[in-house]
């Protein structure tokens, strides 16, 4: 049995996820403790000893979605580890004045030598605290192109879990449950590889080796601001399948060409022919999720004629082949509406 009494602080700010962070603190509660307990039959404590930390202390604290926490403990004391559980916050938004104590105490918490880690949105924080610069991260698929705009931060939005920072002091996690991979990453670093694996097995968590683009969704949002290249994003929302589709909407803005590239850039911050690809493959995806169509069929419906360059395409921007997405994705769907029919 490896040693306990680590300390763990999961940081709780008014934006915080109460799933994520409750999930962490339920998941490193269980260490040394529920498998002793449910496959053993001995009582053991847990290993890890783990609190809810905020600025405000042990009052009460309303957090995301209207949930109400009671934490165990103010800002005051420098933990072993700090997590930053996911927020619900803007991606373009500036935190460093509205959370100014907490970023004072996490730069402390890092000068100190504590591990500081971050589940998916949670990185906006650690970003908006300087202590990103010079490194890699990551963070959820939605949230990156905001977290590459902070000075120096190098993004992997393809990774579930990037560990950087000198000493591997900063570990991140992307979106979703890959809080899951963070939690258990931590366990085995401050216990062991066994101990994470057994509470993979009780909590029935899969790694994401996969990593995140095959959940992202690659369409940007509309832009409004030019109304030349809104009335062009308009058209190829509908015409994407369209032979030479650029050279359509060039004709439709009645631009010069340098003119319409810089301007479409400026834009979407994508060039036309990547922001009609990104079209194309999300609905690429719809299509191969709700359909039996063949791959081939499905590329020619979107515009490729090519089936060699759009498995290329496929594969290097969603991180899977068409097949494999398929395969995941088709599948999830049907069991879904299988449930339902039931």
């Amino acid at each position: 049995m490896p040693n306990g009494n680590h300390h763990i602080a999961l940081l709780a700010i008014p934006e915080v996820a109460a799933s994520t962070l409750y999930g962490m603190y339920d998941l490193f509660a269980s260490a040394g403790r529920d498998w002793a307990f449910l496959v053993e039959g001995r009582a053991e404590e847990s290993l890890l000893k783990t609190q809810v930390v905020a600025r405000t202390g042990t009052q009460p604290l309303t957090i995301a979605n209207g949930v109400r926490i009671a934490p165990d403990a103010d800002l005051s004391t420098v933990p072993q580890v700090v997590c930053i559980p996911e927020v619900a916050v803007p991606p373009d938004i500036d935190m460093s004045e509205s959370h100014a104590e907490e970023i004072a105490w996490l730069r402390r918490c890092h000068a100190e030598g504590a591990l500081i880690a971050t589940a998916c949105s949670g990185a906006m924080l650690l970003a908006a605290s300087g202590l990103l610069e010079g490194e890699e991260a990551t963070t959820h698929w939605a949230y990156c192109d905001a977290l590459a705009r902070y000075p120096g931060v190098k993004v992997h939005p393809q990774r579930a879990l990037v560990v950087g920072g000198t000493g591997s002091q900063l570990i991140m996690a992307g979106g979703g449950t890959s809080w899951e991979d963070l939690a258990l990453y931590l366990v085995a670093r401050l216990l062991d590889v066994e101990e994470a694996m057994r509470l993979a097995k009780l909590f029935l968590i899969d790694w994401h080796d996969m990593g995140q683009l095959p959940f992202a969704a690659l369409a940007r949002k509309a832009q409004v601001e030019d109304a030349v290249i809104a009335r062009c994003q308009q058209w190829i929302a509908e015409h994407y399948e369209t032979a030479s589709p650029v050279a359509a909407m060039i004709d439709l803005s009645k631009l010069p060409e340098r003119s319409f590239n810089r301007r479409f850039k400026q834009a979407t911050g994508l060039s036309p022919m990547e922001y009609v690809h990104t079209l194309r493959l999300e609905e690429t995806k719809q299509q191969l999720e709700a359909t039996n169509e063949s791959i081939e069929s499905v590329a020619q419906s979107v515009g490729y004629e090519d089936t060699a360059f759009f498995g290329r395409l496929f594969r290097r921007k969603v991180g899977l082949t068409p097949a494999q997405y398929r395969k995941r994705f088709g599948s999830l769907r049907q069991h879904l509406i299988d449930g339902i029919l039931a």
